[in-house]
């Protein structure tokens, strides 16, 4: 087995929250050593957002196995010489500070470069480094907002947010894919770059569906619960045992062998209520009214062997306990073990599967963790490490 694509590969990351911290456990888990700064003492503020994993952060847990924590007060001056010794050795510079914090620093691509041409630096903001909202303050919620995602979501005239971070998420999956590219266009060219990534930019470019269909003025898709804007029937129905059960239907061909099949109604099929997912979607209070009359007569069990029987696609509608024993992943070896302050704890592979490698899994850190251990590695003394450390800058 050959090591990860990323071995050899270190990553310095200025981070705290989701977005930079989520990017920064791929590329960990593909084989880069990730070097975490966080806060003296306290360290990330996302450790301390709930308790619910032994003790420890649901959130944290998530999103930063894998890596090894340094902790270091930025804004002391001996604490430059540190980074400058780090920045000697990384590939790439990862951070989501508060906007222009980096700059303060003199942590900025444009001072970087003349230094380290072949760093890469990557930059996670709220709002992007340019324009009149580059200074105001941007979470999750925030981008669920301004990008138009509550505008869609929800049911009649109740918005309701995502139940994850979804705006962080977007921007941590598209930062760790540039990260991916420009180190592959650094071995190319032998020159790092500058990646900029913004919440608001990578949550816009994931309303591309409701944006196209909102084109040139044409009204936006309705909010509609647990169904889908524009296909029908893709949404949730009650069995006769009062299970919930997704159901979706994409075409023509699955509508017919419903239609016959499911609700025993063939005709149904060319009924000019139903004819073409357009008038599906147009006349759904109807079509759904004869659907939960079908399924109400068979309890979960039977109803999900027909439509297996029919070729037609649902789910359950699990909830995380659920997931957590969910019978696929399970046969997928998909629930592992890490190490962490509180002690093992389950967790899932990362997703990716790739037959030449195995991904690098490690523990979860404790605050500060490595520092010593990191600081010997750049030559520092153990007398100095002591000074540092009673000085308040690790």
């Amino acid at each position: 087995m050959n090591q990860p694509p990323l071995t050899g590969i270190t990553v310095l990351s200025l981070e705290h929250a989701i977005a930079a911290p989520l990017c920064t456990r791929q590329l960990a888990e593909l084989g880069a050593r990730v070097i975490k700064v966080e806060r003296r003492e306290t360290g990330d503020f996302a450790r301390y957002y709930d308790d619910r994993v032994e003790g420890l952060c649901s959130h944290f847990v998530w999103t930063n196995r894998s890596k090894e924590s340094l902790t270091l007060d930025i804004k002391q001056p001996a604490a430059a010489e540190i980074l400058k010794r780090l920045l000697a050795q990384i590939d790439v510079l990862v951070q989501n500070l508060a906007p222009a914090a980096a700059e303060r620093i003199g942590l900025s691509y444009a001072k970087l470069s003349l230094d380290y041409p072949r760093l890469i630096v990557c930059d996670i903001s709220g709002y992007g480094d340019d324009g009149p909202w580059r200074e105001k303050k941007a979470y999750d919620l925030l981008m669920q907002a301004e990008a138009g995602f509550l505008s869609v979501t929800g049911d009649g005239e109740d918005m309701v947010k995502s139940g994850i971070s979804i705006a962080d998420i977007a921007a941590a999956s598209q930062a760790h894919a540039a990260i991916l590219a420009a180190l592959i266009q650094r071995g190319r060219t032998g020159k790092g770059s500058h990646i900029a990534i913004s919440l608001l930019e990578a949550m816009t470019e994931w309303m591309g569906f409701p944006l196209y269909y909102a084109y040139a003025g044409n009204p936006p898709p309705p909010r509609g619960g647990a169904d889908h804007a524009s296909i029908y029937p893709y949404g949730v129905f009650p069995a006769g045992d009062g299970k919930t059960l997704l159901l979706g239907i994409q075409n023509e061909r699955e509508w017919k062998a419903f239609c016959a099949d499911i609700l025993g109604h063939p005709s149904l099929a060319e009924d000019a209520r139903f004819a073409g997912n357009a008038a599906r979607s147009q006349n759904r209070g109807e079509l759904r009214e004869l659907i939960v009359q079908a399924f109400e007569k068979l309890d979960s069990a039977a109803l999900t062997a027909s439509l297996d029987a029919a070729g037609i696609a649902w789910a359950d509608v699990n909830d995380m306990a659920a997931v957590w024993e969910h019978p696929q992943l399970k046969a997928l070896g998909r629930f592992i073990e890490v190490e962490s302050p509180a002690g093992p704890i389950r967790a899932l592979k990362p997703p990716g599967n790739d037959s030449s490698y195995e991904p690098q899994i490690g523990p979860i850190p404790a605050v500060g963790e490595h520092t010593e251990s990191i600081l010997r590695e750049l030559g520092y003394a153990e007398s100095e490490i002591r000074k540092l450390s009673q000085n308040k800058v690790i």
